[in-house]
């Protein structure tokens, strides 16, 4: 029986359950793990159809066993196949890149808990808060529990034995307010306890909770006329007041929430999570995925989600999403479009896109021909072409009043000038300003050339102009049978409009876009090439001209004299004999005398 019928025979026995399957390859080693409403459809789908992505076929011409395993729902499933893939780390699927650890508040199991910062948390008994992306953010909300509930941080056995027998002494910490001093019983255990509740409380954003305490401790302190006591809990109370004002973005009644925004490229997709209680942001994440098999949005988020609910302690029952997905009956999922929930929502996807713009970066950075394609990929996406537009060709036309008429042709390789491969054409068939007639003219004599010399042709043609200049450069295309063998495309200066061949509505391009970027900048410099070269042709001319008005002297001859003495100015100061050297003898006394008349 040969491998494919043997998995045929697995696949017949799945199960049409919630689960999770596991790929093996002739090694017996895991090389894909996926989840799937339906184990038996969506295992038989990898064998039933052409797929076109390659890395997919080749997971398929790999696998060799199938084993599974039944879970109660799709979230379930979900949270399985995140932490196998975290195990297993299996070859075809998405790479965690955020390897980074986030550090998180830690409150110990001692009799009297310190509270602190950290990373890689241990399995002691602790309870962990987190984790937090902003260092910043984590100190803020630290600092905030700490002044508002002095804990200590020393490491003594703090046992009530040790205690009672006065082995410690209260230290400077004591004196200058970071701690009550439980080491003398200056601080009761359940006065501690009490303010270990306050403090996760503030970790967890439930603010209200700590300004009911804070109001009922300073309610106490007036009744027993302990007015000090009182202020101080009065200007915590203020302190945890002006905290919530500068922390709260949205309204109040948004509480116990997690949101998720998402933003992809061809080949990673950036997550981020916000925690909200109270309106408040207390905790934020980011991660990034790098693709294996072009998943979806939605299978990536889906693990995202997956993954920071592993690691964060909350217990929200509403979860905001840009899209639908299947979390199981347990979450009430949110996609807003408008208020308040949808500011957070569009704050999380801003997060994820500061992410991947930092991300990508560092990556042109360390490797520059990453931004080249992603240009060139952004520009093929923008411009709709099936091609990478490496080679591009821009052509603008320039005459003053129809004199000198000349084209220029600049070329863009990746995205950048090769000045080497500009060209510009003195036009020869067209009288008057004619701008269509110019454009065939030099399509015409351009692309027939690199026909006829067997060059490379450009992947888009750009004409500076509207349907007229397009429609004429299309017909010379046509002419030469390279109509729809090379995209092309004219701007307009009005709106910076593109137009395409046999399409009358116009392609507008965000003003911001790399795209029209490239494209004004070729167009900009095929104006400056074109109108440098008509000047120079423009005052050669007027040059040419001016010698020729000498009786007997013609176009070659005069050219031939500015070539040996570089200008009229030299022409007019040089001696007879001078002349001769270039012309003959009649030539060059007619030159002398009609620069140096007799009077």
């Amino acid at each position: 029986m040969s491998v494919l019928d043997q998995l045929k025979v697995i696949i017949s026995t799945l199960p049409d359950q919630p689960g999770v399957y596991k790929y093996f390859d002739d090694e017996a080693k895991i090389i894909y793990v996926g989840k799937a409403k339906s184990l038996k459809k969506r295992v038989a789908s990898y064998f039933i159809k052409t797929h076109d992505n390659r890395k997919t076929a080749v997971l398929v011409s790999r696998i060799r066993n199938i084993e599974y395993t039944v879970v109660d729902t799709e979230y379930d499933a979900l949270l399985l196949e995140n932490s196998l893939i975290k195990e297993f780390q299996p070859k075809f699927n998405i790479a965690l890149k955020d390897d980074k650890s986030y550090p998180l508040i830690r409150i110990t199991a001692d009799r009297f808990p310190k509270v602190y910062a950290m990373r890689n948390p241990v399995k002691d008994g602790s309870e962990y808060f987190g984790p937090y992306s902003s260092l910043k953010l984590m100190y803020v909300v630290l600092d905030l529990a700490k002044k508002l509930y002095p804990t200590r941080s020393c490491n003594l056995n703090l046992s009530q034995s040790n205690i009672e027998a006065g082995k410690f002494k209260v230290c400077l910490e004591y004196q200058i307010g970071n701690c009550n001093g439980p080491c003398q019983y200056f601080q009761s255990e359940t006065d501690y306890m009490e303010s270990i509740a306050q403090i996760k409380h503030i970790l967890k954003g439930n603010l209200s909770e700590v300004k009911r305490h804070l109001k009922s401790e300073m309610t106490l302190a007036v009744e027993k006329l302990a007015f000090e006591e009182a202020q101080q809990y009065k200007e915590k109370l203020d302190m945890v007041e002006k905290y919530q004002s500068r922390s709260t973005i949205v309204s109040h009644s948004i509480n116990n929430v997690d949101v998720f925004g998402i933003i992809s490229t061809e080949k990673a997709a950036y997550i981020n999570y916000l925690r909200v209680a109270n309106g408040i942001i207390i905790r934020a994440q980011n991660i990034e995925y790098r693709k294996k098999l072009d998943e979806s949005d939605e299978e990536l988020l889906m693990l995202g989600i997956a993954e920071i609910k592993s690691t964060v302690d909350s217990d929200s029952e509403e979860i905001i999403l840009p899209f639908h997905l299947d979390l199981g009956k347990e979450f009430k999922i949110t996609i807003p479009s408008s208020g308040d929930k949808k500011k957070l929502l569009d704050l999380s996807v801003k997060n994820a896109v500061f992410l991947k713009n930092e991300k990508v970066l560092q990556s042109e950075k360390l490797d520059p021909s990453l931004k080249t394609d992603r240009i060139m990929e952004t520009m093929m996406k923008d411009l709709h072409l099936k091609v990478y537009p490496r080679h591009i060709e821009c052509f603008d036309n320039s005459n003053i009043q129809g004199t000198n008429p000349v084209s220029a042709c600049v070329v863009f390789k990746n995205g950048k000038a090769s000045k080497n491969d500009y060209r510009h054409f003195n036009v020869k068939t067209v009288v008057g300003p004619d701008d269509f007639a110019t454009m065939h003219e030099v399509i015409t004599r351009r692309y027939s050339r690199l026909v006829n010399e067997a060059q490379p042709l450009p992947d888009l043609i750009v004409v500076d102009g509207g349907k007229g200049q397009l429609s004429s450069a299309v017909d010379a295309l046509k002419s030469l049978d390279l109509y729809g063998k090379i995209p092309i495309i004219g701007i307009a200066k009005r709106l910076e409009e593109l137009y395409y061949p046999e399409d009358p509505i116009p392609l507008y391009l965000d003003k911001k876009s790399e795209t029209l970027r490239i494209i004004q900048q070729m167009r900009d410099e095929a104006h400056r090439f074109g109108i440098t070269h008509h000047r120079n042709r423009r005052s050669k001319g007027f040059t040419v001209t001016e010698l020729e008005e000498v009786a007997g002297v013609g176009e070659k001859s005069a050219a031939s004299l500015l070539q040996k003495f570089k200008s009229v100015k030299k022409i007019k100061g040089a001696t007879l004999d001078e002349l001769k050297s270039v012309l003959n003898g009649k030539q060059s006394q007619a030159v002398y005398d009609h620069f140096h008349p007799v009077v």
